[in-house]
C-alpha cells in the first residue's frame, strides 16, 4: 500500500554526516515508493542563500534528484533555519515550494500542514525576529552581501538563538494551544500536521465539539523520524541508522 510521508528539522549539516547519510538512505529506499514526501522545514541547519556551498551535503542532494527521477513529488515547507531556500534551488532538485502554511487532501482528509514556528507565540522574541527575518527588503538586503559576511551572520544568529533558547521556559517554545485552534478554524479543518518544536506526538482533542487532531513531527538529531499516512490512518516513526 502507498504512503504519504512527513518529515521536518532534519537540521542537515556537514558536522553530522551519520544524518545526512540516514537521510539519503531514507529517500532511496522509503521515499521512491511512496505516494509523496513532505518536507515541513529546517531541512538544512542554516541557508544563506542558493549559493551556499554544500559539501558534505551530496549524499542528500542527490538522493532528491533520484526520488524525482522516480516521479515522486517532493513538496517543502520552508523552516525557520532554512526560509531562504530559492524556488531555483528547489526546483532544480525536485521540490516544490509551498507557502508557509497549505492544506493539502490528504486521502480525503483536508489537512493543514507547516512548519510550526508561527504557533509558537507565546515566544514573544522570536515572533519578533521572526518578523524581520522574513522581511522582503531584509532578505534581499542580507542576500547582497558576501558570502563569508552571510556565513557568519547566521552562525552568529544561531549562537545567540541557542543561548537565548537555553534561558527560556520550555513551556513558551511550545505551541499555543489557543492560537492552534484559531489557525485550524481558519482554515476549516480538524487535522493539523507541523514540526518545528522538535516534541514528536499525536494529540486528540476536541475543537468546536468536533474530534481534532495535532501530529508534531520529531527532528532528526539522534535518530530519525517520520509520520506515515495512508488511507487508514497515520503513524510516527522512529528510523534508526
Amino acid at each position: 500500500m502507498s504512503k504519504t510521508l512527513f518529515i521536518s528539522d532534519l537540521h542537515l549539516d556537514t558536522h553530522r554526516p551519520t544524518i545526512v547519510q540516514l537521510a539519503a538512505a531514507f529517500l532511496r529506499d522509503r521515499v521512491t515508493r511512496s505516494d509523496a514526501l513532505y518536507i515541513l522545514g529546517d531541512l538544512f541547519e542554516y541557508w544563506i542563500g542558493d549559493d551556499q556551498p554544500t559539501p558534505g551535503l551530496e549524499p542528500v542532494l542527490e538522493a532528491l534528484l533520484t526520488v524525482k527521477q522516480a516521479g515522486v513529488p517532493v513538496f517543502l515547507i520552508t523552516g525557520n533555519r532554512d526560509f531562504l531556500l530559492g524556488d531555483s534551488f528547489c526546483h532544480h532538485h525536485g521540490m516544490t515550494r509551498l507557502s508557509d502554511s497549505a492544506i493539502i487532501d490528504l486521502y480525503g482528509q483536508p489537512t493543514l500542514i507547516m512548519h510550526g514556528d508561527t504557533l509558537c507565540t507565546d515566544d514573544i522574541q522570536y515572533q519578533q525576529l521572526r518578523v524581520m527575518l522574513r522581511d522582503p527588503a531584509w532578505q534581499q538586503q542580507f542576500l547582497a552581501l558576501p558570502l563569508p559576511e552571510r556565513i557568519k551572520q547566521a552562525l552568529a544568529l544561531r549562537k545567540q538563538s541557542e543561548s537565548e533558547t537555553g534561558d527560556k521556559d520550555e513551556r513558551i517554545m511550545d505551541v499555543n494551544t489557543d492560537t492552534v485552534a484559531a489557525a485550524m478554524r481558519q482554515h476549516g479543518v480538524t487535522r493539523l500536521i507541523h514540526g518545528h518544536t522538535h516534541r514528536p506526538a499525536m494529540h486528540d482533542f476536541q475543537l468546536d465539539g468536533q474530534s481534532a487532531q495535532r501530529i508534531v513531527l520529531g527532528d532528526w538529531y539522534q535518530s530519525g523520524s517520520v509520520l506515515s499516512c495512508d488511507d487508514s490512518g497515520c503513524h510516527l516513526e522512529r528510523i534508526d541508522g
